[in-house]
């Protein structure tokens, strides 16, 4: 079977993953970490960062505003699927506004002089606001049909990796 779908196709998507409720927590958990590390940087971390030397104060500078642009280019995403979900903006009226949300600030390899300085807090909020891009874009390919949702759990996807078994080894 063909692993990529038209575009067309993805729109028969959708309503399975909206109806497994996967966009739902998907939007609750973006939306909450976003209001989560907005309070963190305006507070805590504001205090966590002076006290930093130097290499490490240029380490959470970048890591701050890397972490903040990706967070407002899923928050941009996550607002317009939601708009889509809802029915206030048709799918292609969404594809045309997603395609100038461009996912700049992808999350990279971390580390260098003043890494182990970064408070474990930030860190932290770092490696969920990886996390949070990495299931956007995923949920963002399958939405377009450049990939296939996983297989559910439980008795569905117990008989289509049997019959997966029973291709691959002649009907055993």
């Amino acid at each position: 079977m063909d692993e990529m779908r038209s575009p067309s196709d993805a729109v028969a998507l959708t309503p399975r993953l909206l109806a497994s409720g996967g966009f739902d927590l998907l939007y609750r958990e973006g939306m909450g970490l976003i209001e989560e590390v907005a309070a963190y940087l305006d507070g805590e971390g504001r205090g966590e960062s002076k006290a930093l030397g130097r290499d490490g104060a240029f380490i959470y500078a970048t890591e701050s505003m890397r972490l903040t642009t990706r967070l407002m280019q899923l928050a941009s995403w996550l607002l317009l699927q939601r708009a889509v979900n809802e029915g206030e903006i048709s799918p292609v009226q969404a594809r045309s506004e997603k395609s100038k949300v461009k996912f700049s600030a992808l999350p990279s390899d971390r580390g260098g002089p003043g890494w182990d300085e970064i408070p474990d807090t930030m860190k932290a909020y770092i490696a969920k606001g990886d996390r949070l891009f990495e299931r956007v874009v995923k949920f963002d390919r399958i939405e377009r049909g450049e990939e296939l949702p996983a297989e559910p759990e439980g008795e569905n996807a117990l008989s289509a990796q049997m019959d997966r078994l029973k291709a691959a080894f002649g009907g055993l």
